[in-house]
């Protein structure tokens, strides 16, 4: 219980030194990654339901070699794909946002900086650490939060396209 209150402590010192503009990113970020975990929840367990039913409706059919089987074969794999890339873009746009405020962070926090120089003048170091602080802390936590949502949408893309040739080499046209 002690470590959890610390650590909360910890969080709450973090945002502080940061500024108002890590409350958006810690919100942004948390926003994307429980889209990811959702696209990886999909692709392991509903997906694979839909791809079963797909196959067994183009089974289904008992002639596969006409121009409108193929046409239906087309439409199953599209209805899996949009399926499949659903999310993804939304993902996509908010790993670019992410260090976009970050850079409003830097913006505001040296705008904060020069305040405390036009007040007591650049001699004042400790006045002016705290600007520092809200104009680095944000630009670093935009980019970790960036970082990390490209390494995995990449892995996702990549898994949707994986899944979606499976199905397309399982729906067949030999039966």
């Amino acid at each position: 219980m002690y470590l959890l209150l610390e650590s909360i402590q910890d969080v709450r010192l973090f945002l502080e030194r940061g500024g108002d503009v890590l409350i958006p990113i810690m919100l942004l970020i948390l926003g994307m990654w429980i889209l990811i975990i959702e696209r990886a929840v999909y692709f392991r367990f509903g997906f694979p339901r839909l791809a079963a039913h797909l196959r067994d409706r183009w089974e289904a059919r008992g002639e596969r070699q006409s121009w409108r089987a193929h046409q239906v074969r087309k439409a199953l794999v599209t209805e899996s794909s949009m399926s499949l890339f659903r999310g993804l873009d939304v993902i996509k746009t908010l790993i670019a946002i992410c260090p976009l405020l970050g850079l409003l962070g830097t913006v505001t926090g040296m705008m904060e900086v020069f305040d405390v120089m036009a007040f007591v003048g650049n001699g004042n170091v400790r006045a002016m650490a705290e600007g520092i602080s809200k104009a680095t802390i944000p630009t670093m936590s935009g980019m970790v939060g960036a970082l990390t949502g490209v390494f995995f949408i990449a892995l996702l893309e990549r898994r949707a396209k994986l899944q979606q040739t499976h199905l397309e080499d399982a729906l067949t046209f030999d039966h």
